[in-house]
């Protein structure tokens, strides 16, 4: 398994986007300072995701989240990759029995499968919206994250890299 954090706020960016010729596209813009946490793990060659929106990243939301993934693969032994976050490192995480943690070179987001998932979400649910509350943001991540879980042909193509396929 590969595992990451996703930041998702009420900061919004305008993108590109298709009008018709001679017409200048309107994109909503708003800045307000505020976000949840999109804490995810997912399993390349089985084409599943084990995600939790949380409101901080810190060494006690990746204990939760490491027991939720203990919990839901409870049959499985689950080698995970980690990027070099404190929290993944801290004296207090506590790894759950089926997990053991391999840390990835620092610097290095392109070797994190999970990357793809983020871009994937705010390119096909966040491109050019805003949202007036964080629980209807809330609400929109959990949705893209359910949808998602559901298509798994779609998880596998997206993060099935090559360091991470089985018998390799």
């Amino acid at each position: 398994m590969a595992q990451d954090e996703g930041r998702f706020g009420r900061i919004s960016r305008p993108r590109a986007c298709w009008a018709p010729p001679g017409i200048r596209p309107l994109a909503p813009y708003q800045v307000v300072r505020e976000a949840v946490y999109a804490f995810a793990a997912v399993a390349p060659s089985l084409g599943k995701i084990c995600s939790l929106v949380l409101p901080t990243v810190n060494t006690d939301m990746m204990n939760l989240f490491l027991e939720h993934v203990s919990q839901t693969f409870s049959t499985y032994f689950i080698i995970m990759q980690v990027d070099q976050a404190g929290w993944h490192q801290a004296k207090a995480l506590v790894i759950p029995e089926n997990i053991r943690l391999i840390r990835q070179p620092p610097y290095s987001p392109e070797l994190n499968p999970v990357e793809h998932i983020w871009d994937d979400i705010r390119e096909k649910y966040f491109h050019n919206r805003i949202f007036p509350s964080l629980d209807l943001l809330t609400d929109k991540l959990c949705h893209a994250l359910n949808t998602l879980a559901q298509e798994t042909s779609r998880v596998q193509s997206m993060t099935n890299f090559p360091h991470l396929r089985l018998g390799c």
